[in-house]
């Protein structure tokens, strides 16, 4: 595809994703490209900078309120004490928010647990293999456990165990809730970008990363019900 893109010496590409992201930017850098639902940009080497990208790559990054989605699991789950994260080991994105996962657990004062996996055939043995040492789990945005998800959602249910997840499509697929990215909305951002560069206001090397306009909460009623757990009264608008 990114191939085809460059010998038809298309005016923009936009990318979803850090693998297609990386796929394009290692074809052209003369072609404007924007990205989207990247964690981030810069240990992705898609940029040299938040602020200053300085190649033919921007666009808006996906990176999760991890602290505050930890602050929302202690409230659904206020007797945890250890949290385990499963996310894929070779998905540079998933690392970093691993990484942030533990440092905000552990300032809580919550012991860290993980699992990691490297394709989707890894994900039910690493899920069963943590799911009783941990009183909740957190799965970062990571496209290995979005695909996943009903097989951690298979495992979960049985040991009633609290899944708060990156991004609310992985809710949906049968996680317990999040604080997380519209993903529409973060599509809609990364279009006015490309508006500029098209019309010529702007060039990727000098458009800053934007970062997403606001967080939705998430909460998977049916889940929750599986799982006999009761969510608070202030929460209950964002059930569904």
């Amino acid at each position: 595809i990114s191939d085809r893109f460059v010998s038809n010496k298309v005016d923009l590409v936009l990318a979803i994703a850090t693998p297609a992201a990386q796929s394009i930017a290692g074809k052209t850098t003369e072609i404007p490209i924007l990205a989207t639902a990247i964690t981030d940009f810069v240990s992705a080497k898609l940029a040299n900078s938040n602020e200053a990208p300085g190649g033919n790559v921007s666009g808006t990054t996906d990176m999760n309120p991890i602290k505050e989605q930890m602050d929302l699991l202690v409230k659904l789950v206020p007797d945890v004490k250890t949290v385990g994260v499963v996310y894929c080991s070779s998905e540079d994105n998933s690392i970093l928010q691993a990484g942030l996962a533990k440092r905000a657990i552990e300032k809580l004062g919550l012991t860290y647990a993980e699992a990691t996996v490297s394709n989707t055939n890894d994900v039910q043995q690493a899920v069963q293999s943590i799911v009783d040492k941990v009183d909740a789990i957190y799965l970062p945005t990571d496209n290995v456990l979005a695909t996943a998800m009903p097989t951690v959602y298979g495992v979960t249910v049985q040991s009633k165990t609290p899944v708060i997840c990156g991004e609310s499509g992985v809710v949906d697929n049968g996680g317990l809730a999040t604080l997380g990215i519209n993903y529409y909305d973060l599509g809609y951002q990364t279009g006015l970008m490309a508006v500029k560069i098209i019309k010529g206001e702007a060039e990727p090397a000098t458009m800053p990363i934007e970062s997403p306009s606001g967080f939705d909460f998430v909460i998977n009623g049916n889940t929750a019900k599986e799982i006999d757990l009761e969510i608070p009264a202030d929460l209950q608008q964002y059930v569904k």
